[in-house]
């Protein structure tokens, strides 16, 4: 099989990467571990950035998304239970975010991937990456139906944190900047209606909380956690009681409780390796970083890497130029950095570490009574927030 691009990973930045490229009139191949019911079911975050949504248009693939997504001009806080709302439209000069599910998402790209007669092999196993120091790398694989061998131009790899594709790289090339954190997020989703019609950032001396939600009638919430704790130990009535305390007494009042039908613990990671390209292979998404939920840029970072990677691709086919590809990495990486700033800091005011003590609570306090009252500091916020332009 012969192809000028191969992608490994079928979520959505592979999935983008691919009608990216085929719009450009790039022909694709991407590779998958698992089925297709398996991607489109992983429950992931739902917040969309301003230049994710304008991806998704641009490709005639926000039909659905219009149609069902929430945008949210607003974004709002609290402190100990006191709460304020940041105008997101107003500060930053006229973005929003839209909350829009992942699965959806990956749904709609799925759909039109089909329509479209996108090549998608779905559970791929034993797959090698090959030659990819050389002008002429390849990729094999077994399917159910056989082994395969893929002739490309390029290799991307879009296959999330555990993938082969980073572990091609040499060791003595690749650099790995990392911070685990001791604690997570334990989310449930349960069929009510959120306490809030925009998502709610809690900071509060038990620990973080974030009230968000899937629709107008599905919410999602989160509570910070230690990671040793067990999923068996947080029956819903546990969890509620302690969202009720750290949203504090206005929302708490208005919750309404339900039994959740998915419940999970996820860790926090910050995660960068450098660099993002080696010969002609290439990395996206979560492949190349991991930053904390906090802020929802996980999704988003992997749009931005595939925006600027199928510009750089579009270029090298139309006008035989490296120049793109050879920037690839760095420019990447200028925006990758940027996203991973706002998410520690927006982490670290936040949550409580363990070595939070009462000083430590007093700045994180003060901080947010800072950016309740500053206009330029709410502006910051929400250029970050909605999202920073491509580099």
């Amino acid at each position: 099989m012969r192809t000028q691009v191969a992608i490994v990973g079928a979520g959505p930045a592979g999935l983008i990467l691919a009608h990216l490229l085929h719009a450009s009139g790039i022909e694709t191949v991407v590779i998958e571990r698992q089925t297709r019911a398996y991607v489109e079911g992983r429950v992931r975050a739902g917040v969309l950035e301003q230049g994710t949504v304008d991806c998704l248009s641009r490709l005639g693939l926000d039909q659905r998304l219009r149609e069902e997504g929430l945008r949210h001009s607003g974004t709002h806080l609290s402190a100990d239970g006191d709460d304020f709302r940041i105008d997101l439209e107003q500060a930053s000069g006229g973005a929003c975010v839209t909350v829009y599910g992942q699965q959806e998402v990956t749904r709609d790209l799925f759909e039109a991937a089909e329509a479209r007669g996108l090549t998608i092999l779905f559970e791929a196993s034993d797959v090698g990456l090959h030659d990819i120091e050389t002008e002429k790398p390849f990729v094999t694989l077994r399917t159910p139906s056989g082994e395969v061998r893929v002739d490309c131009d390029f290799v991307v790899g879009c296959d999330g944190f555990h993938g082969i594709s980073r572990q091609a790289i040499p060791n003595h090339v690749l650099r790995i900047f990392e911070r685990v954190y001791s604690f997570g997020w334990l989310g449930i989703l349960t069929e009510r209606p959120p306490v809030s019609e925009e998502l709610v950032y809690a900071s509060h001396e038990r620990g973080f909380a974030l009230a968000s939600m899937r629709s107008i009638t599905r919410s999602r919430y989160y509570i910070q956690c230690d990671m040793g704790e067990r999923l068996e130990d947080w029956p819903d009535e546990r969890i509620w009681d302690e969202l009720a305390v750290r949203l504090g007494p206005n929302l708490g009042a208005r919750l309404q409780r339900g039994p959740s039908f998915e419940k999970s613990i996820a860790p926090l990671r910050s995660f960068v390796a450098e660099p993002m390209r080696y010969g002609r292979l290439f990395l996206a998404g979560d492949s190349a970083h991991i930053v904390p939920p906090t802020g929802a840029k996980g999704l988003n970072l992997a749009v931005s890497d595939v925006t600027m990677l199928g510009e750089a691709l579009a270029e090298f086919y139309s006008e035989r130029s490296a120049a793109g590809i050879d920037a690839y990495s760095a420019r990447a990486l200028g925006r990758v950095w940027k996203a991973e700033r706002f998410s520690w800091w927006f982490t670290t005011l936040t949550h409580r570490f363990p070595e939070t003590g009462a000083f430590e609570r007093r700045m994180q306090v003060a901080e947010l009574s800072y950016l309740r009252s500053s206009s330029r500091a709410q502006a910051s916020f929400a250029e970050n927030y909605v999202g920073l332009p491509l580099g």
